[in-house]
């Protein structure tokens, strides 16, 4: 069989970081690169799920939250507090 080269730019500090990994579970950088071709050619798929990781404060029962909030406040119906900073010391 013959072999080919892949090439990828990745950041130095998640390369040493990979390495590491690849080395702790018994593996080299190599065949865990293989490990994953072989697994997207089995699956003909990504063989984890990729998702876009989005903010919890901006997740549907806060943003309710908010703008249930910001309706009360409208109608009187909260008090407005100054803020208080704490000391450092």
């Amino acid at each position: 069989m013959a072999l080919s080269t892949i090439t990828a730019r990745v950041d130095e500090k998640d390369k040493a970081s990979f390495d590491t990994f690849c080395s702790n579970v018994g593996l080299n950088t190599s065949t865990a690169i293989n490990l994953f071709v072989k697994a997207v050619l089995r699956e003909n798929r990504i063989p984890f799920e990729i998702a876009q990781t989005t903010d919890p404060f901006f997740s549907e029962a806060n943003m309710a939250y908010v703008k249930k909030s910001v309706q009360e406040l409208k109608a009187g119906k909260s008090t407005v507090h100054e803020l208080i900073e704490a000391d450092d010391e």
